[in-house]
């Protein structure tokens, strides 16, 4: 397990974060009783050696390939109960007492379907997916009827290939008594009322280092995306008229630091131009914030949500403005290396038939926040929103 420490004022630097998982691995590899020699010998080796490999392997290597649903079989659209459960969490993959905390809490409210949505710290490397996810003592709370998970940018610091290689088989969810694995990093659950629909925005949240440069990342969705989005969702369809939930790793909007517009904007393509309020569920950043209904410019109108707590130091830092802002939490739990840092949680989401309740619940059980919403001719709508 890790310590907390590690990931204080922790950047999106890829250099930073392949040295951290190999001083991690070093760690892993050396005890007191080894020799002098044998730790410098095992030092030079790992920290130098092993990281010009492994960091020129996965910023300048092929990154593992896109994939998809096939267009016979299993679609990526999945049926839900009309009244069904979710919890959800963001950057939660530490391997920290925080994340486990947080993990077993979660495994405790029974959630028919748990949702990750993105960042496997520090790299997505294989070895970081099972310790979070799949070895006997990992605290990943596995739903009911089924887990997913999204891609966040660190998981495509290794080039994806433990997201894709070792997370993505093991995720999946029941459908008539059938396990159906998931097949690529995006999904839509749905049932008369509501359609949750995953978005990948992690895979084209990195390039290598040159293209970075010309050309920064922007999170669009890929057009192969697009595509099962028009013809497996049917996203498009004006006699659909269920209320739209979107989740991705990275914010279309925020107060903090840079937000992603572009898919916000293809999905303004597919949906049109009518006012049809959604709600959108993202991480990325380390926080608990609800937002003021925003209307993007040349996007939709979003119910932003940001629950980027999960398992990172909620690291706390006044924004940019506070006018968007409806709740924030911004309690202190602790110092940590000089900062103070807030309240690890997840969200659970209840949806009853056309109405939703979601709750928003830190790591020592204390719900801190809860909201309802309704659905109406297609638009998400807010009835109630209250600090607790």
């Amino acid at each position: 397990m890790r310590s907390t420490k590690q990931y204080v004022n922790l950047g999106h630097n890829k250099v930073e974060n392949h040295l951290k998982t190999l001083q991690n691995e070093f760690e892993e590899e050396v005890t007191p009783t080894d020799t002098v020699t044998y730790k410098l010998r095992q030092f030079f080796w790992s920290n130098f050696f092993g990281f010009v490999y492994h960091y020129f392997k996965s910023r300048f290597g092929k990154r593992y390939p896109y994939q998809s649903y096939p267009k016979d079989g299993d679609s990526g659209v999945y049926q839900i109960p009309e009244h069904t459960t979710l919890a959800l969490l963001s950057d939660w993959a530490t391997d920290t007492i925080e994340s486990d905390l947080v993990g077993r809490l979660v495994a405790r409210y029974q959630a028919d379907y748990t949702l990750h949505l993105g960042d496997v710290y520090f790299v997505g490397a294989p070895k970081e997916i099972r310790a979070n996810f799949l070895n006997p003592d990992a605290s990943w709370p596995w739903g009911k009827n089924g887990s997913l998970a999204l891609s966040g940018n660190h998981e495509m610091y290794s080039n994806g290939r433990g997201f894709f290689e070792e997370l993505l088989p093991r995720m999946g969810v029941d459908q008539a008594g059938v396990r159906m694995s998931q097949k690529a990093g995006f999904f839509c659950l749905e049932n008369e009322h509501w359609r949750i629909i995953g978005l990948d925005t992690g895979y084209t949240s990195v390039r290598n280092p040159i293209m970075e440069i010309i050309n920064p990342p922007d999170c669009r969705l890929k057009d192969v995306q697009i595509q099962w989005l028009k013809d497996q969702v049917k996203l498009g369809d004006p006699n659909d008229t269920r209320g739209i939930i979107f989740l991705s790793h990275h914010p279309v909007f925020s107060v903090f630091r840079n937000a992603f517009p572009k898919p916000g904007e293809q999905l303004r393509k597919i949906l049109g131009d009518g006012n049809r309020p959604v709600a959108w569920i993202y991480g990325h950043e380390h926080r608990m914030v609800i937002y003021h209904t925003q209307n993007l410019p040349n996007s939709l109108t979003v119910h932003g949500r940001c629950i980027g707590h999960g398992g990172m130091p909620v690291e706390l830092k006044a924004p940019e403005t506070h006018e968007p802002i409806h709740f924030m939490d911004d309690r202190i739990r602790e110092r940590l290396r000089r900062r103070n840092v807030s309240y690890n949680g997840f969200a659970y989401l209840e949806l009853q038939g056309p109405k939703a309740i979601m709750k928003y619940i830190d790591m020592e059980d204390t719900m801190i926040f809860q909201e309802s919403w309704r659905v109406e001719d297609g638009k998400v709508i807010v009835e109630k929103a209250d600090a607790q």
